[in-house]
């Protein structure tokens, strides 16, 4: 492939995304035959632009009726997956996101308390009322997921709500540090669960601010136990 030929390339992948980005996702773009007048390029020279454009899930390819490419939007999960494999493959640990995600966490308690969504307020109370039913170790891990997940919706913030999901995306994978295998400490996350939930609710600030930081305390004295126990 030539020089000419990989810029023409990239300056019709850069048209494509254009393209997408200019309306709603899903809205049908043309077909192949139309972009290729569109863009005034060869019928090699788009395919190429489209993959590069659908692997950036911007755009999604049609065949048969109604054929031809389609406007896309990535998917929020998938880039948080993605993320998470990178920082893995690049030596991450759970501690290293874990110490990113602790100062973010504080701001976010304090966020969501100011929070007057009815339903994402209503979905709060509803979790809260679901706490004493989180017996085992897995019940405690899924529970903090969807409290973490669900007060970073609250913030309204969704810089806050991308750096949390990819927290605790890597946690969910990780198998080397166990949580709440003792009773007492499913009790202390129960408890910590139950007292945040309220302080949200209740609108006060500075208390989901301290409960943050007590979770926080809490998980980096299990990160300790759990490397002292691996020396």
């Amino acid at each position: 492939m030539t020089a000419a030929s990989v810029t023409r390339v990239d300056s019709t992948a850069r048209q494509l995304a254009e393209l997408s980005l200019a309306g709603e996702g899903g809205r049908y773009l043309g077909s192949e035959d139309e972009l290729l007048k569109r863009f005034g390029v060869s019928r090699p020279t788009l395919r190429q632009a489209a993959k590069m454009v659908a692997n950036d899930r911007l755009i999604t390819v049609r065949r048969g009726p109604r054929g031809g490419l389609y406007a896309d939007r990535p998917d929020a999960a998938d880039s948080v997956r993605a993320v998470a494999r990178y920082l893995r493959l690049n030596g991450a640990t759970l501690h290293d996101v874990f110490v990113v995600n602790s100062l973010i966490a504080e701001q976010a308690g304090a966020l969501a308390a100011r929070c007057a969504d009815p339903r994402l307020r209503a979905e709060l109370a509803a979790f809260a009322r679901r706490i004493p039913r989180s017996e085992t170790a897995g019940d405690i891990v899924r529970a903090e997921n969807e409290l973490a997940r669900l007060l970073t919706r609250m913030t309204g913030n969704p810089a806050i709500e991308l750096v949390m999901a990819i927290g605790y995306t890597f946690g969910m994978e990780e198998q080397r540090v166990r949580f709440y295998g003792a009773p007492e400490d499913r009790a202390k996350a129960r408890e910590l669960q139950a007292a945040l939930c309220k302080a949200v609710l209740d609108g006060d600030e500075d208390i989901a601010r301290l409960l943050m930081r007590r979770r926080s305390a809490l998980l980096e004295e299990w990160f300790a136990k759990a490397g002292a126990a691996g020396r």
